[in-house]
Parts: structure tokens; C-alpha cells; sequence
């Protein structure tokens, strides 16, 4: 499938395209379909455009997103039911209530019993089949409601439930205690931040996320995708081309 690599000058966007895009750290990824929403209707005055993308990525996360438009966001399912793959940073010895940076350490643990041998071996406790709980900081929803507005709003009556989830490879690249550095295969609806909570636990210690990128969707990879303003570019320059002819 040629058509979403980076050579690609012409677009049909009705028709259908698949883009992979490199989504910036902060970006939700509503505000990356947004964008190119508004792009599309300003530039080639497309009024009424079906896009979406393919599997959310936190604000917090960068990585690849894929984007499709038209009578390809039918494979949206498709997509997002493939094997992902992460990389990022664990820190140690600490814990937040939504498992990442997005909320203050509520938890220390002394790190000087972690060593690099005790790291690695722990890793195999997590390849396989699993149950995961799903953080309450999290876009899951339960009663209608998305579970991160109970969180925010402190209301402890929630219970996530867990379910089964995949992974097929989990590695350990760097270690700079408190920082540890992984390479993680997973199948759909694995929460890298509960793995990094998880991960923490089995090492009767304590772990959070403190960065992610998502490098891989089935066979897509973010060695292919645009950047926000390289794509915005591309369009441009692809409308002043049909403005011409």
C-alpha cells in the first residue's frame, strides 16, 4: 500500500485516503482530526468531509496517528484492531493517581533494592495473555460518562473492571534507575499506563509513565508519518496544483 507514504502528492480525500501523522506531544487526537477537518474545508472548500483515526493516543503521548478520510474510514476498525507498538520511559519508585505525568506523585518507594537483573526478569511476568484494569484516568466509559470525569471530580465509586489483553513482547532497552526505558508489542486496548503501575507493583515498588510513543500499527510505521505542518504543506500545495490546471 503505496498510498500513504510521504512521496505522495495527489489526494482524494472523498474518495478516501489514509494518512499517518506524527501527533505532537499535548495534542489530544480530537485536535488532530480538527485540524485537518478545518484544513480541508478552507483549502479545498470540501464542506462535509468524514475523517477520523484509528485508536486514540493521549495528550500526554506522541507517535503515530492515523488519520482516514472519506469512504476509507471504514477500515478505521480494521486499523485499530491490529498489534501496536510502544516505546517510553517507566520512572521508578514513584506512583500518580493517573498513572502518568498528568497528575503530582502521591506515592515515593526507595529505589536501592532495584537491580538491572531483578527489571528484566520481571518483564516476563507481563508477556502473554493478561488481565489488565484500565486506569480510572481514562477515556473508558462507564455509566455514559467518560471513567477520567469521575477521577477528576475525586468520586472513589467507580471500580474498572479488568479485561484480557496481549502482549507480545516486552523489553527493557535502557536502565537509569529511576528511569527505565521499554519496547512494548500489544494487542488492542492495552494501557501502557496500567502496565507501568503493574509493572511497578510486581517489583514491590513503584513505577509510572513518564513518556510514550506509539511507533507502529500493524505494518504502519511512524517512520512514514507527517508531521502536523509537513501534511498541511502537502495540501496546500496540492490545491494550488488544481487551482492551476
Amino acid at each position: 500500500m503505496v498510498f500513504y507514504y510521504k512521496t505522495k502528492k495527489d489526494f482524494d480525500f472523498s474518495e478516501g485516503e489514509i494518512l499517518l501523522i506524527d501527533k505532537p506531544l499535548e495534542w489530544t487526537s480530537f485536535d488532530v482530526v480538527n485540524f485537518y477537518r478545518k484544513l480541508l474545508n478552507k483549502v479545498l472548500k470540501i464542506r462535509k468531509i468524514k475523517i477520523g483515526h484509528a485508536g486514540t493516543l493521549d495528550p500526554l503521548a506522541t507517535g503515530l496517528l492515523i488519520l482516514c478520510t472519506g469512504k476509507l474510514t471504514k477500515k478505521i476498525e480494521q486499523i485499530q484492531n491490529q498489534e501496536k507498538e510502544y516505546t517510553g520511559t517507566f520512572t521508578l519508585g514513584a506512583t500518580t493517581p493517573s498513572y502518568d505525568k498528568e497528575t503530582e506523585v502521591d506515592n515515593t518507594f526507595p529505589t536501592e533494592n532495584l537491580s538491572e537483573v531483578l527489571i528484566h526478569e520481571t518483564t516476563k511476568k507481563f508477556v502473554g495473555t493478561i488481565e489488565q484494569i484500565p486506569p480510572i484516568f481514562s477515556a473508558k466509559k462507564i455509566n455514559g460518562k467518560r471513567a477520567y470525569e469521575y477521577a477528576r471530580k475525586k468520586d472513589d465509586s467507580i471500580v474498572m473492571q479488568s479485561k484480557k489483553i496481549s502482549i507480545k513482547t516486552f523489553e527493557i532497552t535502557n536502565i537509569n534507575i529511576p528511569f527505565v526505558d521499554f519496547r512494548v508489542l500489544c494487542s488492542k486496548g492495552t494501557y501502557i499506563r496500567s502496565l507501568a503501575y503493574d509493572f511497578g507493583k510486581a517489583l514491590n515498588n513503584g513505577a509510572y509513565l513518564s513518556s510514550l510513543c506509539r511507533t507502529k500499527i500493524g505494518d504502519y510505521d511512524l517512520a512514514n508519518a507527517y508531521k502536523i505542518q509537513e501534511l498541511k504543506e502537502k495540501i496546500v500545495e496540492f490545491s494550488m496544483r488544481k487551482q492551476q490546471n
